[in-house]
């Protein structure tokens, strides 16, 4: 199995302005993801900045960058554009590793893009984790999954799903008996699905949930999801994130 790693890099950052280029251990953040998506077994890391400043700080650690169009509205976008610029072939699997994750776990990275070649009914992969608190159960931000017997997506909320019809009836003050799953933001892609995805309509699930993955299953694709024993390390969103992931980092 080959597959190549690509980390969609933005230098704006609503809650983190610079993010990616946020120190951790005396290197970029970015250039932290690439090292650790290194360690997995893609055949090639490649980050795809919208700025030349991600590009200069990747090429002064050794990572490889491709500078892509700045007013791309998704991170699919960037990576759709970074296939042409890579020249990959249709059917070249890609791993998306988001440029704010310098903790993930390169077993999950190889996960998830082992899954993809395995299923080929599927479009794309993901990965999840159980939900062991109620907390997590009830935060919209942490997004749900429920699957299918065979391991494929039947939708992701921020809604607690599944819901416990008999449990729930007065609150949520417990876990369901069926699994909850919690979605890692990881993903594996077709070259040719990623040239694609652009182009389909937005679904009026993905607009109301603010889930991208809601508009390929809305066009009736389906994404296979790798069930993790473990949940992968923190990502960085705000600066209290970023004060974690410094005191969690572990490497030189």
């Amino acid at each position: 199995m080959g597959f190549s790693v690509l980390i969609p890099a933005r230098l704006a950052s609503t809650r983190l302005p610079g993010k990616p280029l946020a120190d951790i251990g005396g290197r970029p953040m970015v250039v932290r993801v690439a090292q650790r998506a290194a360690a997995s077994s893609a055949e090639r890391v490649v980050v795809a900045a919208d700025s030349p400043a991600i590009v200069e700080a990747c090429e002064a650690h050794g990572v490889e960058a491709v500078l892509t169009r700045a007013d791309h509205a998704t991170g699919s976008d960037r990576l759709a554009e970074s296939c042409e610029l890579l020249r990959l072939t249709d059917d070249d699997l890609v791993v998306n590793v988001q440029a704010d994750e310098p903790l993930m776990d390169p077993a999950l990275i190889d996960a998830v893009a082992a899954l993809l070649e395995a299923r080929p009914e599927a479009s794309m992969s993901t990965a999840a984790h159980a939900i062991t608190d109620v907390r997590d159960f009830v935060n919209p931000n942490v997004v749900k999954v429920v699957l299918d017997a065979r391991g494929l997506a039947l939708y992701f909320s921020r809604a607690p799903l599944p819901w416990w019809r008999d449990g729930f009836a007065a609150a949520i003050t417990a876990l369901p008996p069926a699994p909850a799953l919690r979605h890692v933001g990881i993903y594996g892609y077709r070259a040719r699905f990623l040239r694609a995805f652009p182009h389909l309509t937005p679904a009026a699930t993905e607009l109301s949930e603010a889930l991208e993955q809601l508009r390929a299953m809305w066009h009736g694709h389906r994404i296979a999801v790798h069930v993790t024993s473990s949940a992968p390390g923190p990502g960085v969103d705000t600066a209290e994130d970023l004060a974690r992931v410094r005191a969690l980092w572990l490497g030189p």
